[in-house]
């Protein structure tokens, strides 16, 4: 590396010649490449990006001047160049380097970005912030098309253009989220694209009408009006004219001197936001010249040379819980021509791709745009439409007041099936999904539950699309557990749990991907003389009152499980049951999850085993409490993680 190895900050790469920047895009793509091929993470995503970085930290006086990323797993080079090149290696690893951007992490994250369309509201926070205490120093975002289309950024953009603060956007416009993107907007950037050669040949006419003698800066002025004229009804990116950006673009986004000249323009605009709209290429230099954009926007290890994954090793495992929806889904939809299936840009990820393929015209990409995607649901279920939404748990958060004003308060049938709910390692405190049943338990009119294995989520995948209201599943990243699912999906009757192994004393009621391993600890309790009840507990609302009643004859002692946050969770309402049925006094409640933390990213095993959410971690916590309860034979009540 000529370069690279000597930047160990942007103030280094500030030393160089604008004529060596390409070469130093050149070193951090292939450093990249280099890294993610051992170690996987966001290849694609980064390998975009590369030349924005460089060019962005070249012009703007980092970390003084403020540089937000939307977000987050397309800044790689950004860490690269901002002393952590050494770290790479560490990235989304136990203990190393987070997969996005963190405050806490570097003085250069100016802003934490996980989720997608946040960039706008925060830099114009920043550079409002910034005329309010009299500071001075520049704002710049960088947002991509896809996360562009996002509520939150059409809203920044509305008040960015009326408040007219100075603000520097940059559009990173490859075409692409993790899938191609949608929606008019799209559309709307390609015909800026198209428009650029009026954009030129304007600029030509108005040189060679300056250039009359005498006369040419009058003949220029006056034909001012005509030509605005002209672009306001025919170019498109006359909108980003009348929202109160000036519009630099578009700009070859792998060229770093071009990108350099455009961003030093855009510096110079102090009467207001201005937008230089950059075109790139998601996964520029990827080996593999075959590109699946689902494959390569975040990787495992693969061969550098070819770009191909490394094959794994072992047998067939068990489908993961996200084939399994896909696949289901279309089974379900061919029986019914009432349900749809939509995601909001993740159609891969949830396996509603495989649905796209076989319905196309059943099923519907939102793009990042999760609000409108519950209240979209919310209006076909009202015309007698069976819509399913499948979004990821920690995404759907981000449509909390729509799940409640859109599809409870009118109770409407909408199933919404939330992939990811639990703890899923390397991606981190943005993407766990730890929060849906607390978010979602405390709401009339909405049913929850979550399924023991595969076999049983597509059961309950039937039972939530034929309840007439809401209902929500969720289900974990991964595998399942490798149950035969032949089977046609049943009916499961509402508010039923399963008592799936007959004991005393101490009952285990585990729910959704907590229920084996709570018989696996019952195998292990049963060799110290322990015999616990275990119950799949199936629904956390409505929960199964009349077991949970007549289990208090016979069992003093009742531990939830849950992979999920302890407040208001499954084993909150568990507790909560037994305090409104009077029964307190009579028994023990232990609840075991994820306590008041926020949870890193590293190996889902790993983290589950630190807060004992693992069969040895669940026999070690009951005899632990049983042999509380025989020191102290008072009752008592612990909640803790």
């Amino acid at each position: 590396m000529r370069f690279l190895s000597e930047i160990n900050s942007p103030a280094d790469l500030r030393q160089l010649k604008v004529d060596d920047l390409q070469e130093v895009a050149d070193e951090v793509r292939q450093f990249i490449i280099d890294t993610c091929s051992r170690i996987g993470g966001h290849t694609g995503a980064s390998l975009g990006a590369v030349e924005l970085a460089v060019a962005m930290h070249y012009v703007f006086d980092t970390p003084n001047d403020k540089l937000v990323w939307d977000v987050g797993h397309q800044a790689y080079a950004h860490k690269i160049l901002t002393g952590r090149r050494d770290e790479l290696h560490t990235i989304k690893q136990d203990g190393g380097l987070s997969g996005f951007l963190r405050r806490d992490e570097s003085e250069y994250d100016t802003f934490g970005a996980g989720h997608a369309s946040t960039s706008l509201s925060a830099a114009l926070g920043m550079a409002v912030a910034r005329d309010h205490n009299n500071d001075d120093f520049h704002v710049c975002a960088l947002i991509g098309d896809s996360s562009l289309a996002g509520g939150m950024a059409m809203e920044a953009i509305n008040q960015a253009g009326h408040l007219k603060s100075r603000l520097v956007v940059i559009l990173n416009d490859n075409g692409m989220s993790i899938a191609p993107a949608v929606g008019s907007l799209s559309g709307y950037l390609n015909r800026i694209k198209e428009a650029q050669s009026y954009q030129h040949l304007k600029e030509e006419i108005g040189d060679a009408l300056e250039s009359v003698p005498g006369i040419g800066g009058s003949l220029r002025r006056a034909a001012k009006s005509f030509k605005d004229a002209i672009a306001a009804a025919v170019l498109p990116g006359a909108l980003v004219n009348e929202l109160g950006f000036k519009y630099i673009g578009y700009v070859d986004g792998h060229n770093v001197p071009a990108l350099v000249r455009a961003l030093e323009e855009a510096k110079k605009v102090d009467d207001g936001p201005v937008i230089v709209h950059a075109l790139t290429t998601k996964g520029k230099g990827f080996p593999n010249p075959e590109k699946n954009y689902y494959a390569y926007h975040a990787t495992g290890p693969f061969d550098p040379k070819t770009g191909l994954p490394y094959k794994s090793g072992g047998g067939v495992s068990a489908p993961t819980y996200t084939q399994v929806f896909g696949e289901t889904m279309c089974e379900l939809m061919s029986r019914d021509e009432k349900i749809v299936a939509l995601t909001a840009a993740m159609p891969d990820g949830t396996g509603v791709d495989k649905v796209l393929e076989k319905f196309p015209d059943r099923a519907y990409d939102v793009g990042i745009a999760e609000q409108h995607a519950i209240t979209f649901c919310a209006g076909m279920a009202c015309e007698g439409v069976k819509p399913v939404a499948a979004i990821y748990s920690t995404f759907l958060q981000r449509a909390f007041d729509q799940v409640i004003h859109d599809v409870c308060l009118q109770d409407l049938n909408v199933t919404l099936a939330m992939d990811r709910a639990g703890i899923v390692g390397a991606d981190g405190p943005t993407h766990h999904g730890l929060l849906d049943i607390a978010y979602l338990r405390g709401y009339p009119n909405i049913i929850l539950m979550a399924p023991k294995d595969e076999a049983e989520m597509r059961d309950m995948m039937l039972t939530a699309i034929e309840h007439p209201g809401a209902a929500a599943l969720r289900y974990p990243r991964g595998n399942g557990v490798g149950v035969d699912i032949s089977a046609e999906p049943k009916l499961i009757e509402v508010g039923k749990a399963e008592v799936l192994r007959e004991g005393s004393g101490v009952a285990i009621v585990g729910y959704g991907s907590m229920v084996y391993p709570s018989l696996e600890a019952a195998a292990i309790l049963e060799k110290n003389g322990i015999s616990p009840t275990v119950i799949n507990a199936r629904f956390v609302k409505p929960l199964d009152e009349e077991l949970f009643a007549s289990l208090l004859k016979d069992h003093h002692t009742f531990v939830t499980v849950e992979e999920a946050y302890l407040a208001g969770g499954f084993g909150s309402a568990v507790l909560e049951f037994f305090e409104s049925n009077g029964s307190i006094g009579d028994v023990k409640i232990v609840r075991m999850g994820v306590p008041d933390e926020i949870v890193t990213h590293g190996d889902p095993k790993r983290l589950l085993a630190a807060y004992g959410l693992n069969a040895q971690g669940i026999a070690d916590r009951v005899s632990a409490e049983l042999a509380a309860s025989n020191d102290r034979p008072q009752r008592i009540l612990q909640s803790v993680g």
